[in-house]
């Protein structure tokens, strides 16, 4: 028995990149996403049975253990959920010939490189959580599905816990207290908002199997570049123009080392999503746009 070609399996719908892909596949899909008490991803038993019961077309997957600093303390649930759960659903996609596509990082890569990471460039995973994903990339690609893998980096979005709803609330904060908000100045990446990610995933599934694309790992993320810095400043300022009686402290820019985390964190977060457009015809907005049409929502709330 084939899968049913418009049914979609997603996982994390609770978080930023499954829920906006959930919003946006929902009218045209016969969309499956289960709570934890349905599918458990630290459990392979809950993966293997959920999977074959509904017996997806497609298995999106950004769900993942991203406590970045709290995966050094509890590495066996870091690698259970960020590399073994892809490896199953992989296992299973292959059995219903059914596609998986997967939701990875730029820490599976050092930082050190001097320019944004190709695909092809070596991996060397600096902390637990960049190489449990690591982990999940390889273990899904030797499982034998149809896969596509997609690298992000610095996602944002209106909802959820990310650096930017933090930084607004933050940035508030301190300005009641007449205080300063120091913001590291020294990591580079391109922020990346959800709901670029989800219609990213749209256009794969609706594209894919008529360029006949085989599967691999792609690099997908908006294009420029900037740092955390930066991105607070830009947000700070887009929301200003916005809400001019809105109250921000100042930011200060401090080098990472006056900021330490129990996980290390890659200086060069930087990925060249060249591959994806030229494979998919997808390209990015530049990480400035979509922010400012984030941030206008969120002012004008």
């Amino acid at each position: 028995m084939s899968p049913t070609p418009s049914r979609i399996l997603i996982t994390g719908t609770t978080g930023q990149i499954g829920g906006a892909i959930r919003k946006v596949l929902s009218p045209s899909c016969e969309i499956f996403a289960p709570a934890r008490t349905e599918l458990d991803l630290g459990d392979e038993a809950s993966i293997r049975c959920y999977v074959q019961r509904v017996r997806p077309r497609w298995i999106i997957n950004p769900a993942a253990y991203t406590a970045v600093d709290k995966a050094e303390s509890e590495p066996h649930l870091a690698h259970a959920i960020n590399a073994e759960a892809p490896r199953i659903f992989g296992e299973e996609a292959r059995k219903l010939d059914a596609s998986v596509v997967h939701f990875s990082t730029d820490y599976v890569f050092d930082g050190k490189s001097p320019r944004p990471y190709l695909e092809t460039d070596g991996t060397t995973p600096i902390n637990v959580y960049g190489r449990t994903k690591l982990a999940g990339e390889q273990g899904l690609a030797e499982s034998g599905a149809r896969h596509f893998i997609l690298r992000t980096s610095w996602v944002y979005g209106a909802t959820g816990k990310n650096f930017l709803l933090s930084i607004l609330r933050l940035a508030t904060q301190r300005a009641a207290c007449g205080e300063p908000l120091r913001i590291v100045d020294d990591q580079h990446g391109a922020p990346t908002w959800s709901h670029d990610l989800a219609r990213l995933t749209a256009h794969i599934l609706a594209t894919a199997p008529n360029l006949g694309v085989a599967s691999g790992t792609y690099h997908a993320t908006a294009t420029g570049e900037t740092t955390w810095h930066g991105f607070a400043s830009t947000a700070i300022a887009n929301f200003s123009k916005r809400n001019p009686l809105a109250q921000f402290a100042e930011l200060v820019p401090i080098p990472s080392a006056e900021y330490p985390t129990p996980a290390a964190r890659p200086g060069n977060s930087r990925l060249n999503s060249s591959k994806l457009a030229e494979t998919f015809q997808f390209t990015f907005p530049h990480w400035s746009v979509s922010l400012a049409s984030v941030v206008s929502r969120l002012a004008d709330a």
